[in-house]
């Protein structure tokens, strides 16, 4: 397992992130957000019912919306849904018809935001605490979808990023989702996590052990609406 703390020190610019797990007795979710340009620099994420969305700090100053306001975290049953875009909405939808995560994937491709193509990073966690990570990326000419389902254990999560690193362009996540300790003290989770992201570059963070939740915005305060 790798240390995610570390990881994230070490690592100036990964994009967005996201974490699902399980501490000791309870699950755990995880999103982030960072950004380079003042378009994607300008969020905050905010909270409404079992909805954790992306809007504008200072609405004067939004250019392109497209691509940074979207819900990132979704309930949707017994189950809630995490994701890096507008594709929370896909599977929030297929969900609801009795389709499947994978099936609402396989509509939706990696962000047209040449020459990054940033990938499409998405998570389901389940009534029964295991979970399902995907990633689109661009490969070649084409979107390649990688699946992964994980059985819930006590301790441990995964973590998938959207970026292995800062460059021109940004090199897309490599390999699987990281296999992560998650320990049984929330509040120091929650705070180390969004101490860990470059203070430069990060913009929010949400975390949610069980029913425990916090939010952290760079700008405009803990996002409760």
């Amino acid at each position: 397992m790798k240390d995610i703390f570390e990881y994230l020190k070490h690592n100036s610019y990964p994009g967005r992130g996201l974490i699902i797990g399980r501490s000791e007795d309870r699950p755990v979710i995880a999103y982030f957000i960072m950004g380079r340009s003042e378009n994607s620099r300008n969020r905050v994420f905010r909270k409404r019912e079992d909805t954790v969305y992306t809007k504008a700090y200072d609405e004067s100053k939004v250019k392109d919306p497209s691509l940074i306001i979207y819900n990132a975290v979704r309930g949707c049953g017994n189950m809630t849904i995490v994701t890096n875009g507008d594709q929370t909405d896909t599977v929030f939808e297929y969900l609801k018809q009795g389709n499947t995560f994978r099936d609402a994937l396989d509509t939706r491709e990696y962000e047209p935001d040449g020459p990054n193509y940033t990938p499409r990073i998405s998570g389901l966690l389940h009534e029964d605490g295991s979970y399902e990570i995907a990633i689109l990326k661009r490969e070649g000419e084409a979107c390649r979808r990688d699946y992964y389902l994980y059985p819930a254990e006590n301790g441990k999560g995964h973590f998938i990023s959207t970026y292995d690193h800062d460059g021109d362009p940004l090199p897309s996540f490599s390999g699987e989702p990281i296999l992560i300790p998650i320990g049984d003290e929330p509040e120091r989770f929650a705070s180390d996590l969004w101490e860990s992201l470059d203070q430069n570059n990060r913009i929010s963070l949400y975390v949610r052990f069980g029913s425990m939740e916090w939010i952290f915005n760079k700008h405009g305060g803990a996002g409760n609406e």
